[in-house]
């Protein structure tokens, strides 16, 4: 199957207008699925991954598009091994559960301070 694929690629690269067609269609799409990924960034949706695909969708196509990806895999291996590290685990656990009793005592305290007042009550 591999080599159908790759015979029919050849066949739209040996055609100039086709191939520029074919380029200009990889090209809507990776920066659509790019876009969408970047706006899930602040909206609901999975936006690192929709990022990497638009990445890779253009990869097939773009050789400075192939370098961002390689670039970006790159990095997200570096940041796995770093999170994976039990001393760097164990130090963000003991952040996270001194800003909680952080956060947990300051309401506590407002609480006491100010009691609790809703606004729909009367």
């Amino acid at each position: 199957m591999r080599e159908t694929l790759t015979d029919w690629r050849e066949r739209i690269r040996a055609r100039p207008l086709l191939n520029n067609v074919w380029r200009l269609a990889v090209f809507s799409v990776g920066v659509t699925v790019l876009a969408a990924g970047v706006a899930m960034l602040v909206l609901p949706g999975p936006g690192w991954a929709a990022i990497f695909v638009g990445f890779a969708i253009l990869a097939t196509e773009f050789a400075w598009a192939q370098r961002a990806l390689t670039s970006a895999k790159q990095t997200a291996s570096k940041a796995k091994e770093k999170a994976l590290d039990p001393r760097v685990r164990r130090r963000n656990q003991l952040l996270a559960i001194c800003a909680g009793v952080i956060v947990a005592a300051a309401i506590v305290a407002y609480l006491q301070a100010f009691g609790l007042n809703l606004p729909w009550r009367a």
